[in-house]
């Protein structure tokens, strides 16, 4: 029995219909369409997996997404782990930084949820690994400290160290470099010459996964000048010198005045010793009776 094309089209377009926003499965229960069009961005060892909503309108649409690691793929495939962040979400996005902690490809897979309805799994077509991440030439600050070069870098993650390169601009100058460990803290690299110019460039470096970034625009700049630092140190020993001065009279003049020193007049001042006042009076005192007595015998032998 030969059926009419017209009708054939009609039935087809009137399940699509039905399919768009919900699709019907045989049993007429309604499912979600499932997330569509994964990857993930991942850019210095930051992860983050995205996808296509599915809009319904006047509904909100939420989202869960789970993993599974080497060892789960390889001897338990059947199990997949919720990622740490992403359970119930509502946007099209979820950072699995923290989930993907070693070097080995991962699966990730989302659905999508609508009250008691869910959609299918929809699987990252290709498996993720960390080795992939992109990285970027770090951030950095170089500043002087009198005479020292100081540098400053972003603060990437514990994962991450740095490579700083510098270097005196001249002809010959021959390029040191250190590795930085510290991040978002600031770092003495040489102490500079006065007058000299010197550079400093920067890139990233992450032993997990051995591989750096490429090297950061060189910074260039010049010290304090010759004269200004003579200026400088001139005014430092001068500092030196007065300040230490400064406290001494200050000291001095708090002395005078809360315990002033009194002068005794010279009258009452004793420049001999006590025990030569005392024997001077005894031997005075012997002669003024010595000459009572002569005194005494002269007159009663008048009588």
């Amino acid at each position: 029995m030969w059926e009419d094309p017209g009708s054939s089209a009609l039935e087809a377009g009137l399940q699509l219909r039905v399919c768009l926003p919900l699709c019907l499965h045989s049993d007429g229960v309604a499912s979600l369409p499932a997330p569509q069009n994964l990857s993930v961005n991942s850019i210095n060892m930051k992860y983050l997996l995205t996808w296509s909503p599915v809009i319904l309108p006047g509904e909100t649409v939420h989202y869960s997404v789970e993993y599974q690691g080497e060892y789960e793929s390889l001897y338990i495939s059947w199990i997949w782990i919720p990622t740490s962040w992403c359970t119930v979400i509502e946007e099209p996005k979820c950072d699995v930084t923290d989930d993907i902690t070693a070097t080995v490809p991962y699966k990730l897979h989302v659905r999508a949820t609508l009250g008691s309805q869910t959609s299918a799994w929809s699987t990252l077509k290709h498996p993720f690994n960390q080795n992939s991440t992109i990285l970027t030439p770090p951030r950095m600050e170089v500043s002087k400290d009198g005479f020292h070069l100081v540098i400053e870098l972003e603060d990437l993650g514990p994962q991450f160290e740095f490579l700083v390169a510098y270097w005196r601009r001249e002809p010959g100058a021959k390029e040191q470099t250190k590795v930085v460990r510290s991040r978002g803290v600031p770092v003495h690299l040489e102490t500079m010459d006065p007058g000299a110019t010197y550079c400093v460039k920067a890139q990233s470096l992450v032993k997990v996964i051995r591989r750096h970034s490429a090297f950061n625009q060189a910074v260039c700049g010049e010290a304090l000048p010759l004269a200004l630092a003579l200026f400088a140190f001139l005014g430092f020993m001068l500092i030196l010198v007065i300040v230490p001065f400064s406290i001494w009279k200050m000291g001095q003049l708090l002395q005078y005045s809360c315990c002033p020193v009194v002068v005794l007049p010279d009258t009452l001042k004793v420049t001999n010793s006590p025990e030569k006042l005392i024997s001077c009076r005894r031997e005075e005192v012997d002669v003024c009776a010595t000459t009572v007595l002569s005194s005494e015998e002269l007159f009663k032998a008048w009588i």
